[in-house]
């Protein structure tokens, strides 16, 4: 009982692992009570048992394991999470449950396993059952296979996989156990009453006793199929459905019972034989030996081989064609027999496998029908059949086509019998119209065949067809049979039994077909029915409407079925005609038409005319009416007035009567005459258009165009081709027959007169519109000068669209249900081309079989790959003679297949050429091609070679156009390809199936076969496959679902399946919508090209109506409600000009559709299409803040895809389709993604007119707009394109008005693609393209373009590498050479690589740009462009010497006004917010040029090397004025500085060759100090660190305000553009920091060079550093503190080695600018000033001599006049008026009342508050010295006053301060400096209670400070410039000479103390001075300039430099072009070893 009462207590769970079997069953017991009570199945509470439950069933104790089966079955019955146990428990299962003795145990094991299989798990269950059969106990076999059959029997052949199934069994039928054998019989018995003979093949090969016994068992089974009984949990709606069923006997319950009893395929069933490796060695040597018999043998071994059931995939094309050989050719009839039955086992054993070779065997077969002996006939019949199995009909269909019209009678016949016998295997949908229509046209033919076995055949073929596609689908090709003829075919209908065995004519086999139509056209009418009040209130125009709509069958050039369904009418005498006439017209009109008098036959035909207009159609008599008109004189009538009125008559009688072709062909003679008549040629026209709309406008064209050619009247012709040109607008280009016209066009063509010549070429440029490039394809013979004349007018045609239909042919109802049968066969088609395909099948196409000849394929075979080449060579040839050809194209496709395999890779490409040539020659018959030679082009996407991929990538593209995608998915070859390991097939494979599959509507269900590869490729090695894969994840997902992917995860390995779900998980979150189907509302049928197919709108679409609505928007006017235009966003002018097209007719269509919605409107006042109007008129784009700024974060973070392309894939489209719903207007976006090419042109035409009024949020969705812009680059429609160019050259304009400038992220989104185009063949492209980049480089750095063009030079487009290479040379004419990029030499170097260019246009282009650079370095270009070939270079030289006559030719200086006039270039070297408004520049030129020679004594400043004054001028009248050119917007904080650049002539940085004078080489460095460019700032700094470093240093002299000026701008633009940057390196921006600080801290340290910067430079440089010390950003950068240190190192040498009076004078302005402008950080700035101030009061003891007091007097006087004694008080801090006081106060104490007599700067002294204040000072009573101790003894009696409580308080604070980590230096400092002031205060008591090492911490941190404080006082580094608490730390004076010596003495002890005695720099709290010897610039630094103007000094520095280059432009003038100047005077002494210095630092740092 001890031992019970412990487990007793135990939780349950414990209790089931517990060791002693009664706690277990304990357990097991409490577990199946609790299992049985928790009420939700995904109760956390089930967690806990998962690891337990396979221990439930494993138990080793009999007892407590059943309870524990129960306690587990009940687990997995309610729990959730049952799912994740199935493999354990069920092995545990098998292994532990099955071999107990106890049929309870088992019943238990078997019930869970059937529970699992209901709870989704059918497939882990069965692989552990079928483990169980391999295992040794027979027991657990036998149980294993019983629960098998229980599962089958229960939950069917759906769930449960046959296929493994089946393949155990037999070897279970040979087990030695008895019981084993009776289970396996009972499952085969199980397995056959679900699939029933499909049992019988595998079970062959089992012991005859034994299939005879299950034989016996199969016949007692009940014939009808079984029924699934126990059905999955996610089943229960079908469980419930069948339940119903069963209850109402329904007849479609049949229907699902006969689908699962054919749902396994027995060819499923079988295992694959492979026999090409069992094949006789010898076989192609036998089959091609002389004696029948070796043949015969070689044969027989096949034909064994052949007869397995299944055969494995392989390569059988070399077998198939040594049969068909046989076939073909053997004499002997037996072995052609035997070859026949050998194809027939290889098709049957391939099934669609074998579809590769069908094409290649099927058109041998039936010429070899030309046999008479029955068992050749039936061998052949066999093969032929089982070979179509393999494929389509619609494959097969041209080479029977091609037997029809064979002499052989026999040919002929089998033919239609094997027709006959295929459309029994064929349904409704394997028959479309398109494929019947010519079959029966040529069975028609056979009817009347002389031979009754031919007429027969053809009976009983056209029989079968009328009996699979029904009667009414046959009928309209049967119209011309008589009814006998359609008696016999619906006879042998009656007769046929279709494959599926039913026998009846018109049951369920119609019925179902025609439930699929009447479904189909109610899906495709959705759109229509989404506001059925709007119909309804326009239901007066329904009719019309529908008519109309229906026969606009857009883009197909196939004539309607209307046409077949005509009216029909005999032809009646005169007399008969006379009699009914008389009926209907009166007695007095008749009489009259043949009068003599004209005026009688007038008035006859006026009464014969009004009779027309009121008569009823019912009762017209049509031809007898035109047989009256025709009567003599008939249409030869003499007055033109009665002709007019014959004319419209004819008109009248067509458009309201019952008008036949009978009743047309009586008058087209006569009005064809008519139509050239001057007075009646518009009546005769109108006549032929209404004819046209009555009897079809291709049956009317036909005859109109024939009769005319068939006169020889010029005129006539002339009009007839131009009344066609108009009606083929009108009517649309549906079922025009091209070939009628062709052969009359040439001849109309050739005419001698113009006119008809001018027609023929007019009418062309009509049809161009509609049927695109193939049409030039019939002309190419003409002669060039015609020829030309075509293509202009292809030209002009090219890029519009053809217009919508506005007439149309009037249509029977069942023509009506023809065209939409029609649309349906075309949706089901799923691309490739739609109409274009139509209209390409026009074309006349050549046979070339023949040339095939069997040398040719053996010549492409041979081993000699030059005799290979040969062979193709002539392909090439045989295929471009022929132009187009038939799909016949004999044994061709095999050679080609094998030479896609080539190990020579330029026979590959070469192939693929040839596959490109197939494609476009051959058009839609490629398809039966596909599977030969389609699926070995995917293979060629595995080579290793990049470009052999891309042409095997742009073939496959080429196919899929003509062909459509539907037949590349069919069958297993796709998933054959992807399982090829081979990274690169599988990449290319991938993404091009993720490009094609989301534009696809339906695929094929064997894509499935396809994802156990795709899963595969998920976990490739490879990471570019890896990602192919998951782009491909979601558009495998949109096809075939979640759920079907989910399961098919389940044969993946755990680890593996937990990844892949995952991401079919984010797959499922992005998977595109499946592309809606294409809806039947107008635009859907109009006519089209094939190129630039305008589609219809999507359902979603919100049209009020649907028909006539799609026709206003695709003709331009989109009026969807009745408000007057000018509401509505104007069309762009390609819509106005379509709009013009229109006729009265469809203006009063609109106004009936307005009416109608405005009825609809009254009803339902808030309907969509006023909703969509009213959002339109809102703004088009939102300004989200911030949201650019998101997108770049984005993208750098890899969040979203960066826009990098080469062609735009769907996930980049649907990205920004996201990206731009926040910001777009929804109509916007929908128009801007719409796939008509109109609606983009009208949504760019509303931002054009938004553009101003919303430039704020188009410059916020700047990088959306230009990413959606690069998409229309790649649309091959010119109309969008050249809108696209309009906007964007508008959209520049804006931005250079807006002072916008690209970002990196924006341009590098735009740029590269914009460059693209510059190669397009079309010159106003090219034109508007340069226009856009002249005007990007206003808006983006030149020198950030420059690399984007130097890209653009790497083109394979010969057109775009010339036009970036004139780009380039404009770029560097307009900027100079620093606008190359890198370096200029890396860039020459490539550019003169195209001088060797194989194009003219390229070759000069490089030379040019080369001359260009010629033209800015002279013979420097020779070393920069690097070696080129003698000839070359002789090109090169030719070319400038060319260029420097036209340059000596020209006048030698451009005038004022032309340079003003000239566009003035963007800064190159800098990106900036803002520009300075550019003024006219033509005031400061003309100053400039008179000021020339007056200021000729300044030094020569060459004027490359100035700053450019161009860019910062602005209106002056004289030079005296220039200093207000910058005073724009600099004193700005924040505000970045606009970088003077080289205009014109930029120079090289080699310019010691060109510049030999020492200032012009100073100043050319400091000029590019300031660059844009980093690299190039850098260069420039170090080559003057080297100069400020030697002794030669004072040859800067007369440059430091020039070189600070230009150190501060590069400061600025790195605050304001490089900091803001985060594209670049901030180690970059640390480097240049260092250089700069570098150079200033050594220019510094020179007295001499420092005491030369004036104040206002001083000023600006004291602003920028202190905003560098408070600039927030460089806490966030590596090194920034070191930054820091050094800039207040820098602060200090500035402080103390400027010159003293320019540096107070400055720190006086700059603090009082800072309390005038308080703006961010301004206090900080201003506490800054103050501390350097105090500082300079400091010095000012040793200084005072050097003072100029009366300067500094007057800007303390400026200083108080601005703030007066009162406002400084108001000041929210004191310390500006103590500092104040405290510089005056030292000021008098150190010079006494002399102070007094320096006032004089000082204007109305009087009034000056500084002169009253110093006379107060000097009162008696107030001498200083007396003051000042004064006021000590004052503060020593305060301090004495001091309670005891606050000393100890304030110490106490003070030794917090110590004692915290933080904050413990600051508390040193206090402490020192509060014993300094108390030097009696008393330490003891606060330290007794301290530790010593406290003790000694503090004693020693004392000691430091005062060490420290004993040499000079400096800025604090901890707080960058001491805090407003410690100014005492500046106020000690100090008047002692220090000796420079002893103070490195104690930086040294310094450093040892503090171990940094190594370190090169140190920050300023630890150091002043760095030795003298400083190392080369390379540490970390950086700035944030913002700084105010400096007007004195640059008034005077931009005077210099103006005078400079002038006077340079003298010398230059003089000098030779080699520019070797004579050597100018200089200061210095030794030039020539600086310039030598100089180079040696550029060649370094190069």
């Amino acid at each position: 009982m001890g031992d019970d009462s412990e487990w007793m207590k135990l939780p349950v769970d414990q209790k089931c692992e517990h060791k002693v079997w009664k706690a277990r069953l304990s357990g097991y017991e409490e577990a199946l009570k609790i299992f049985q009570m928790i009420p939700d199945e995904k109760s956390p509470e089930w967690g806990k048992y998962l690891g337990l439950v396979k221990k439930f069933v494993t138990d080793s104790n009999a007892v407590a394991q059943l309870k524990g089966l129960e306690a587990a079955l009940a687990f997995i019955e309610n729990a959730h999470v049952a799912g994740k146990t199935t493999g354990e428990v069920v092995s545990g299962v098998v292994t532990k449950v099955f071999n107990q003795p106890k049929a309870r145990a088992k019943e238990l094991g078997t019930e869970i396993c059937l529970m699992y299989i209901e709870i989704e798990k059918a497939e882990v269950v069965q692989d552990e059952l079928l483990k169980g059969l391999d295992n040794k106990n027979p027991k657990i076999v036998v149980t294993c296979l019983e629960t098998l059959r229980k599962a089958l029997s229960e939950f069917g052949s759906k769930i449960v996989t046959l296929k493994p199934v089946v393949k155990i069994l037999p070897k279970q039928f040979e087990s030695r156990e008895k019981a084993v054998r009776e289970e396996a019989k009972q499952l085969a018995v199980e397995i056959f009453k679900w699939i029933r003979d499909a049992l019988r093949p595998p079970l062959q090969s089992i012991n005859s006793v034994q299939l005879k016994e299950l034989e016996e068992e199969w016949v007692k089974l009940p014939s009808a199929p079984p029924r699934q009984s126990r059905f999955l949990r996610s089943q229960q709606g079908l469980k419930a459905k069948l339940q119903q069923q069963a209850q109402g006997h329904d007849q479609s319950n049949d229907d699902e019972e006969e689908e699962v009893a054919t749902a396994v395929d027995p060819y499923e069933l079988l295992e694959a034989a492979e026999i090409l490796s069992k094949m006789p060695k010898d076989f192609y040597d036998k089959i091609e030996a002389k004696k029948w018999q070796e043949r015969k043998e070689a044969l027989e071994a096949v034909e064994t081989l052949a007869k397995k059931p299944k055969l494995e995939n392989g390569d059988y094309g070399d077998l198939v064609r040594a049969l068909k050989k046989v076939v073909g050719k053997d004499a002997n009839v037996m072995l052609v027999s035997l070859a026949a039955k050998c194809l027939a086992g290889l098709a049957t054993g391939l099934r669609k496998k074998f579809g590769t070779y069908a094409g290649q065997v099927v058109p041998t077969i039936l010429e070899k029908f030309k046999e008479k002996k029955p068992q050749v006939v039936q061998a052949l019949q066999e093969a032929i059949d089982a070979i179509f199995l393999t494929t389509t009909l619609q494959n097969l269909s041209e080479d029977v086509l091609a037997v029809m019209d064979n002499k052989n009678p026999s040919i002929k016949q089998q033919a239609s019998l094997f027709l006959s016998r295929s459309f029994r295997h064929c349904t409704q949908a394997m028959l479309p119209k398109s494929a019947l229509k010519p079959l029966c046209a040529a069975l028609i033919k056979q009817v009347n065949d002389s031979a009754p076995e031919v007429r027969d055949a053809a009976f009983e073929a056209l029989g079968t067809a009328m009996k699979v596609v029904g009667e009414k689908a046959v009928n309209p090709f049967l119209a011309d049979l008589d009814k006998l003829k359609l008696d016999k075919i619906k006879e042998c209908a009656d007769k046929v039994e279709l494959a599926g065995g039913s026998k009846s004519a018109g049951g369920a086999a119609e019925k179902k077909p025609a439930a699929k139509a009447a479904e189909a056209p109610s899906k495709s009418s959705g759109p229509p029915r989404k506001a059925p009040s709007t119909a309804g209130s326009k239901a007066s125009a329904g009719p019309a409407k529908k008519g109309k709509a229906a026969s606009a069958a857009g883009g197909k050039a196939k004539k309607s079925a209307a046409e077949s369904k005509d009216f029909v009418e005999t032809e009646l005498a005169v007399e008969a005609c006379e009699e009914l006439a008389a009926g209907v017209l009166p007695a007095s009109c008749l009489q009259q038409l043949d009068s003599a008098n004209w005026k009688e036959r007038l008035a006859s035909v006026e009464d014969f005319q009004r009779a027309v207009e009121t008569m009823d159609k019912t009762v017209m008599p049509c031809q007898a009416l035109i047989r009256m008109l025709t009567k003599k004189p008939g249409l030869k009538e003499t007055n033109f007035q009665v002709m007019q009125i014959k004319l419209h008559v004819v008109a009248l009688i067509a458009q309201r009567g019952n008008f036949s072709k009978t009743s047309a062909l009586l008058v087209l003679d006569g009005l064809v005459d008519k139509v050239g008549d001057v007075k009646c040629g518009g009546n005769a026209k109108e006549a032929l258009t209404a004819i046209g709309e009555t009897c079809s406008l291709p049956w009317t064209a036909e005859q109109v165009v024939s009769t005319a050619f068939s006169q020889k009247n010029p005129k006539n012709q002339a009009e007839t081709l131009n009344w066609l040109s108009n009606a083929m607008k009108e009517f649309g280009f549906s079922g025009i027959n091209v070939k009628a016209f062709i052969n009359n066009v040439k001849t109309a063509l050739g005419a001698t007169n113009p006119a008809v010549r001018t027609a023929a070429i007019t009418l062309l440029g009509v049809m161009f519109l509609y049927m695109g490039a193939p049409l030039r394809m019939f002309f190419e013979d003409e002669k060039p000068a015609l020829l030309s004349q075509i293509d202009a007018e292809f030209e002009k045609m090219t890029g519009q669209s053809p217009p919508a239909p506005i007439r149309f042919t009037k249509k029977t109802a069942a023509a009506e249900e023809d065209a939409d049968d029609r649309d349906e066969q075309d949706e089901d088609g799923g691309g490739g081309g739609g109409g274009g395909q139509e209209i390409m099948d026009l074309l006349p196409r050549t046979d070339i079989s023949d040339k095939i000849s069997s040398d040719l394929v053996d010549k492409i075979s041979d081993k000699n790959w030059k005799i290979r080449k040969e062979g193709l060579d002539e392909v090439v040839a045989i295929i471009s003679e022929a132009k187009f050809i038939t799909p016949n194209i004999g044994e061709l496709s095999l050679a080609l297949k094998g030479r896609l395999g080539d190990s020579n890779k330029i026979l590959v490409q070469q192939t693929l050429t040839i596959l490109q040539q197939l494609a476009t020659s051959m058009g839609p018959g490629l398809k039966q091609h596909i599977k030969a030679l389609g699926i070995p082009m995917i293979t060629v996407l595995g080579d290793s070679k990049a470009n052999v991929r891309a042409a095997a990538l742009s073939t496959l593209q080429l196919w899929v156009e003509q062909t459509g995608m539907k037949d590349w998915l069919e069958g297993d070859d796709l998933s054959e390809e992807m399982k090829r390991e081979n990274p690169f097939l599988r990449q290319e494979l991938l993404g091009w199936l993720a490009e094609k599959l989301p534009i696809l509507r339906t695929v094929p269900a064997d894509l499935m076969l396809c994802v156990p590869q795709l899963y595969a490729c998920l976990e490739d090695r490879n990471g570019d496959v890896r990602k192919k894969a998951q782009d491909a994840l979601p558009t495998f997902m949109m096809h075939l679902g979640y759920d079907k992917m989910n399961k098919a995860t389940g044969k993946l390995k755990p680890a593996s399946k937990d990844q892949v779900v995952a991401m079919l998980e984010k797959a499922r979150a992005v998977m595109p919508a499946k592309p809606a189907a294409p809806t039947k509302a107008g635009g859907g049928k109009e006519t089209s090209r094939a190129s630039s197919a305008t589609r219809a709108p999507p359902a979603s679409e919100d049209f009020m109506d649907s028909k006539p609505e799609v026709k206003k928007v695709r003709g331009g006017a989109a009026v969807k409600k009745p408000s007057p235009p000018p509401e509505d966003p104007a069309p762009p002018p390609p819509s106005k000009d379509k709009d013009s097209n229109g006729s009265k007719k469809q203006a009063g269509k609109s106004k009936a559709a307005a009416g109608g919605q405005q009825g609809a409107a009254a009803k339902k006042p808030a309907g969509k299409g006023q909703k969509d109007d009213e959002d339109k008129s809102g703004p088009i784009f939102t300004l989200v803040p911030n949201a650019k700024e998101q997108r770049i974060k984005e993208e750098k973070q890899l969040k979203i895809l960066k826009w990098n392309f080469m062609t735009p894939r769907d996930e980049y489209v649907e990205q920004l389709k996201t990206q731009m719903s926040t910001c777009f207007a929804k109509w916007l976006q929908d128009e801007l993604f719409h796939f008509d090419f109109q609606r983009h042109v009208k949504a760019i035409g509303v931002m054009m007119e938004r553009l101003e009024s919303e430039s704020d949020a188009t410059i916020g969705c700047l990088d959306l707009i230009l990413k959606w812009f690069t998409l229309r680059f790649f649309d091959t429609n010119t109309t969008v394109l050249m809108k696209v160019l309009e906007y964007l050259k508008l959209l520049f304009a804006m931005l250079n008005r807006e002072n916008y400038h690209l970002t990196e992220y924006e341009a590098n989104s735009f740029v590269p693609y914009l460059i693209l185009k510059v190669g397009e063949s079309k010159d106003g492209v090219r034109k508007d393209v340069r226009a856009i980049l002249a005007m990007l480089c206003k808006v983006y750095p030149a020198s950030k373009v420059f690399p984007f063009l130097m890209e653009g030079t790497k083109s394979k487009n010969s057109k775009q590498r010339a036009e970036c290479l004139e780009e380039l040379g404009c770029l560097i004419e307009g900027y100079g050479m620093n606008v190359c990029q890198p370096t200029p030499a890396k860039s020459l170097k490539e550019i003169a690589v195209h001088i060797g260019d194989r194009d003219t246009s390229v070759r000069n282009a490089a030379l040019n740009t080369v001359v260009a650079v010629y033209n800015v370095c002279g013979e420097q270009v020779y070393k920069l462009i690097g070696h080129l070939s003698e000839k070359e270079m002789s090109m090169l030289e030719e070319r400038i010497k060319r260029s420097a006559k036209k340059t000596q030719a020209a006048p030698p200086k451009q005038s004022a006004t032309e340079r003003s006039q000239r566009e003035q270039p963007a800064n190159p070297n800098a990106t900036f917010l803002r520009k300075p408004a550019q003024e006219d520049p033509n005031k400061l030129n003309h100053a400039r040029q008179n000021a020339q020679h007056s200021e000729s004594s300044h030094p020569s400043i060459p004027k490359e090397f100035q700053l450019d004054l161009d860019m910062i001028e602005s209106d002056q009248t004289g030079v005296c004025e220039l200093p207000d050119l910058v005073q724009h917007k600099l004193d700005e904080l924040l505000e970045p500085i606009m970088i003077p650049e080289p205009k014109m002539r930029s120079v090289s940085p080699h310019f010691d060759d060109l510049h030999n004078n020492t200032a012009s080489t100073i100043n050319f460095v400091i000029s590019q100090v300031a660059s844009g460019d980093i690299n190039t700032s850098i260069q420039a700094l170090a080559q003057i660190d080297e100069v400020l470093r030697q002794d030669k240093a004072e040859v800067m002299s007369g440059h430091i305000d020039q070189f600070l000026i230009a150190t501060l701008m590069q400061l600025r633009l790195i605050y304001s553009t490089h900091m803001a940057d985060e594209r670049l390196d901030k180690r970059d921006i640390i480097k240049l920091y260092s250089c700069i600080i570098g150079n200033m801290l050594s220019l510094f340290s020179m007295d001499s060079l420092a005491k030369e910067a004036s104040m206002g430079v001083l000023k600006d440089l004291m602003h920028g550093v202190m905003m560098l010390l408070l600039d927030g950003r460089m806490e966030n950068i590596e090194d920034g503190e070191q930054v820091i240190r050094s800039v207040n190192l820098l602060v200090i040498r500035v402080l103390e080695n400027s010159d003293q009076t320019n540096m107070i004078s400055a720190l006086l302005v700059l603090l009082q600018d800072s309390l005038m402008t308080p703006s961010a950080g301004s206090p900080m700035l201003s506490e800054l000033i103050m501390k350097c101030l105090w500082r300079m009061i400091r010095r000012l003891p040793e200084n005072i001599n050097a003072i100029n007091l009366d300067r500094v007097l007057l800007d303390v006087h400026n200083f108080m006049k601005v703030f007066p004694k009162e406002k400084l008080k108001q000041l929210k801090s004191d310390v500006p008026h103590r500092t104040l006081k405290t510089l005056i106060h030292t000021l008098c104490r150190l010079t006494g009342s002399k102070i007094l007599d320096h006032l004089s700067m000082i204007e109305n002294r009087n009034e000056s508050e500084l002169e009253a204040y110093l006379r107060r000072v000097f009162k008696p009573s107030n001498l200083l010295g007396g003051k000042s101790e004064h006021g000590n003894e004052r503060g020593l009696r305060t301090d004495d006053r001091m309670s005891k409580a606050k000393v100890s308080d304030i110490l106490s604070e003070i030794f917090k301060k110590i004692g915290s980590k933080e904050n413990t230096k600051e508390g040193l400092t206090e402490l020192y400096e509060y014993k300094q002031k108390y030097s009696d205060v008393d330490l003891e008591p606060f330290l007794k209670n301290t530790s010593q090492f406290f003790q000694s911490y503090v004693e020693r941190g004392l000691r430091v400070i005062e060490s420290e404080r004993e040499g000079k006082p400096r800025i604090q580094s901890s707080s960058v410039i001491p805090q407003h608490g410690s100014d005492s730390s500046l106020n000690s004076s100090n008047n002692e000479e220090v000796n420079l010596a002893m103070y490195y003495e104690k930086l040294k002890v310094l450093r040892q103390r503090h171990g940094t005695e190594n370190t090169a720099r140190q920050s300023v709290s630890s150091s002043e001075e760095e030795p003298p010897q400083r190392a080369a610039i390379s540490s970390l630094l950086p700035p944030k300039p913002s700084v105010a103007s400096s007007t004195d000094m640059l008034h005077s520095k931009l005077s210099q430099l103006k005078e400079s280059r002038e006077l340079y432009q003298q010398e230059h003038n003089t000098h030779s072009p080699t520019h070797t100047h004579a050597r100018s005077a200089s200061p210095a002494t030794n030039l020539d070893d600086l310039k030598k210095r100089l180079e040696r630092i550029k060649s370094k740092r190069q």
